[in-house]
């Protein structure tokens, strides 16, 4: 036994990761990142279902599946807002060792104050604020982080660059939906019973429409008109249940879902983005399509109007 730990010992000492394919690697990769080849370095394996590992000592090449939890798409690291950094930005130069040392493993990861909080480059996004918010929510539990909820990897600020806003709704509840519907994930931060998410909203009329058209913070956040996108989350018996809360004259959609659209709006002069400030109104948003066809049926009455006007000049001057 004591020999076979010994030899398992030897042969991790002379274990190695072959040298990463850099052909493989997207031109568009480059556009964006300065690190692209260093990077390389850790995605040949996490980027990788399965990776390669060589045993120098014996000659042997030795296939290994990766964790699914550590492997990390491309194209989802290079289009988020993260695109820019190298892996060792985030990540101890331990990492650089193979076997990763158990140390490493287990550090502490940063926090988006760590790099966003108290600086003036990012003061507009008020993370300060989003700190507080998340330090007064339920979610504000023991090893719960940002990054729970915003891959360092992938994320990419969607409400806020998304012409769609179904798409938008899509992406921010996959947020919700990638612990509350995986109970695998669930049960790493909580000892509560798995929730059947289809029956625990069994009072709402219309399911499928709500759940696609809406996000999940619509109704399970607290409004803050400082930041975009608010991150206190309530106790569920605190959530919005009354269908006049979205479905009135002054909705919460225009203070939640739509408060990006209204301040957009309003920076270009249009009556319609004022009136949504105060008002959900059906069919006031705008649209771009109906906007040149009201443009082109003015324009056309200008011109029948002076065309009129001049056939009126010329009869009476007859």
């Amino acid at each position: 036994m004591i020999a076979g730990i010994l030899l398992a010992a030897c042969i991790m000492t002379f274990a190695q990761i072959p040298e990463a394919d850099t052909s493989r690697i997207k031109s568009s990769y480059y556009e964006v990142n300065d690190f692209v080849e260093e990077n390389e370095n850790c995605l040949k394996c996490h980027g990788e279902v399965k990776y390669a590992l060589e045993d120098t000592l014996f000659g042997r090449v030795l296939t290994q599946y990766m964790c699914p939890a550590d492997i990390l798409d491309r194209d989802a690291f290079y289009t988020g807002v993260h695109r820019a950094f190298s892996c060792t930005d985030c990540h101890s130069y331990d990492y650089e060792t193979f076997p990763h040392p158990l140390e490493a493993r287990l550090e502490e990861m940063y926090t988006c104050l760590d790099c966003h909080g108290y600086d003036e480059n990012f003061a507009h996004y008020n993370f300060e604020v989003i700190q507080e918010e998340f330090e007064a929510s339920i979610h504000n539990i023991d090893e719960f982080s940002c990054w729970k909820c915003h891959d360092p990897h992938s994320y990419r600020a969607f409400i806020r660059n998304s012409q769609d806003i179904e798409e938008a709704v899509r992406y921010d509840n996959n947020m919700c939906l990638n612990c509350h519907s995986n109970f695998d994930r669930f049960m790493l931060l909580t000892d509560r019973e798995e929730i059947n998410l289809v029956e625990s909203h069994d009072w709402l009329p219309n399911q499928v429409s709500h759940f696609s058209s809406v996000r999940c913070i619509e109704c399970h956040t607290e409004i803050n008109d400082t930041i975009l996108v608010a991150h206190k989350i309530l106790p569920r018996e605190e959530a919005v249940k009354k269908c006049t809360e979205c479905h009135s004259r002054n909705s919460r959609l225009m203070q939640t879902l739509y408060k990006f659209e209204v301040k957009e709006g309003r920076k270009g002069g249009f009556v319609n983005g004022v009136i949504l400030n105060d008002a959900y109104v059906i069919g006031a948003n705008q649209n771009d399509f109906l906007n040149w066809i009201s443009l082109l049926v003015f324009g056309l009455t200008l011109v029948v109007i002076l065309f009129h006007t001049v056939l009126r000049i010329r009869n009476n001057k007859n």
